[in-house]
């Protein structure tokens, strides 16, 4: 069973930077996928980042240029470093991972909140 822990949420003021951390563990296999995923009330969970064990990257569009995805394969670890934050970046933050490398994500953290003030 893969378990994902996130870290690093926080409150910043608008063009501040924050890092996110999550640490995986439970793989069954060196070819996986992770990412990260952000949800504010009343809004549907959406993507923000995603990489593969391959160094593939992707990213939403809101964040292009701003936030950047990493990958530490000897430590399971993913990260999100995000800068210029604004307003508009403020939710819960998830983790997310895939076993299979299909970046069809069947694993979640509990979620760690990023408030960005104005």
């Amino acid at each position: 069973q893969v378990q994902v822990v996130e870290s690093g949420g926080g409150s910043v003021q608008a063009g501040g930077s924050l890092r996110l951390s999550c640490v995986a563990s439970g793989f069954r296999r060196s070819t996986y996928c992770m990412g990260w995923f952000r949800q504010t009330p009343g809004k549907e969970r959406e993507g923000v980042a995603i990489i593969g064990t391959d160094g593939s990257t992707s990213y939403a569009d809101s964040v292009k240029g701003r936030f950047t995805v990493s990958l530490d394969n000897a430590k399971n670890t993913l990260y999100l470093q995000m800068n210029s934050l604004k307003p508009e970046d403020t939710a819960m933050y998830y983790c997310a991972a895939d076993d299979l490398g299909t970046c069809l994500f069947d694993y979640w953290g509990q979620g760690t909140q990023v408030t960005v003030s104005s």
